[in-house]
């Protein structure tokens, strides 16, 4: 079955990471989002894949390279100027044919097992378009399903704006669909939603209930919460022969990378991951959820907690960051602190696109874009939003010199 992959988002929940990145090239747990999708496509027998693209579609190409398209496995179509999803599929209807099923797949979802084997053994059971459904404590941001005996689908409401509308399942984001679905969002206009209303009004929608682990990467924390969902499955120690380990405490499961270095006195706990040569200096704690990417530098010192700092980041001596995602190319600078509670220990409210959106969450640090640069000594409040290539100074006690012999 050939599959329809849409990866063109922009993902504007997803700030500050989504100005430099679409959200499939998120890193999760060591490797990319779009790496754990289009593993889990290959282990579920899907031989053809039909991307389309969209924002920042060079970063997802540059990360792919040539290797991934050598075979014909994978065919790559721009969206242009498509600004919904329904659009962004017609781009690619041409390379369907008439009496084709097809599985569609939204490439910001993640799931630690495999949800399109599901899709597939469901599809085969009845040879009707499915769409698969989960639960999810956030239901009002997700199209809303209702359920007859037979597991047929007979309402979809969109993100309902009462609590009285919330059903008990959600679409997920996985569907198998015919061919035919181009017509309906053709009339539709690219209507995602409406081409929906057509096939519950014309045929059958079955659903099929996905109960393991599901995410959608729709907001910065959630990479927080996918890195846990990956490492909590790890229950081993796996340490590249080249690492350089100088009396180094090492505590539970970490994974760390070739060419890795880390100074005397340091302790890691794990669940943890150390990208490919990166260093930790002297008498650095990490602690257990973190995941620090590719060439990075973490100074003496420092403490990480729950985090996640992608590739090429520094973190300067004496720093604490905790329940904070960091972004590629970022330098903070020495005894730089994220503060990752409320004082009431209430839970943390981020500023987005204008929105304050309540994350759910006692505890949450900050979240700064990539080619960030935070000077020294600075106290970052929680859910602080730092976009990429923002430049934060030195945070002085005592200004620099003017010129006089001394300070009273």
């Amino acid at each position: 079955m050939k599959t329809l992959l849409l990866t063109g988002g922009r993902g504007v929940n997803m700030t500050p990471f989504s100005k430099t990145r679409p959200n499939s090239m998120i890193p999760i747990g060591g490797d990319y989002l779009i790496d754990h999708t289009l593993q889990s496509l290959k282990s579920a027998g899907i031989g053809s894949i039909n991307m389309v693209v969209g924002h920042k579609s060079e970063v997802l190409s540059n990360h792919l390279g040539d290797d991934h398209f050598s075979d014909g496995n994978i065919h790559v179509i721009n969206q242009g100027k498509s600004s919904t999803i329904g659009s962004a599929m017609l781009k690619a209807k041409d390379r369907f044919a008439p009496g084709d099923h097809f599985l569609l797949v939204y490439a910001d979802i993640f799931s630690t097992s495999n949800i399109f084997n599901l899709a597939l053994q469901a599809f085969g059971l009845h040879n009707e378009p499915t769409a698969l459904i989960c639960l999810t404590q956030s239901g009002e941001k997700y199209g809303n399903v209702y359920l007859d005996g037979d597991m047929k689908i007979t309402k979809i409401i969109e993100k309902p704006k009462k609590k009285a509308g919330l059903g008990n399942y959600v679409l997920a984001g996985v569907y198998v669909l015919p061919y035919r679905f181009f017509g309906y969002l053709k009339k539709t206009r690219g209507n995602m939603e409406l081409a929906l209303q057509q096939v519950l009004k014309k045929e059958t929608l079955r659903a099929a209930i996905w109960e393991d682990n599901w995410l959608d990467m729709a907001f910065p924390w959630d990479v927080l919460a996918a890195n846990r969902n990956i490492m909590e499955l790890w229950n081993s120690t796996d340490i590249h022969h080249s690492v350089k380990l100088n009396e180094t405490v090492i505590k539970g499961p970490v994974k760390i990378c070739k060419n890795a270095e880390i100074c005397t006195g340091s302790v890691l706990e794990g669940p943890a991951y150390l990208g490919p040569g990166s260093f930790v200096g002297h008498n650095v704690l990490i602690r257990p959820n973190t995941v620090i990417g590719s060439d990075c530098v973490i100074g003496q010192g420092a403490e990480l907690k729950n985090c996640a700092i992608f590739d090429n980041s520094t973190v300067g001596r004496l720093s604490f960051i905790g329940d904070s995602v960091v972004g590629a190319g970022v330098d903070i600078g020495a005894g730089t602190m994220t503060i990752n509670r409320k004082i009431d220990k209430k839970t943390v409210r981020v500023l987005i696109n204008g929105k304050k959106i309540d994350s759910g969450l006692s505890k949450l640090g900050a979240f700064i874009g990539d080619g960030a640069l935070v000077g020294a000594s600075n106290i970052i409040a929680p859910g602080t939003i730092i976009q990429s290539e923002e430049r934060i100074e030195h945070n002085f006690s005592v200004p620099k010199s003017t010129g006089t012999k001394g300070r009273k």
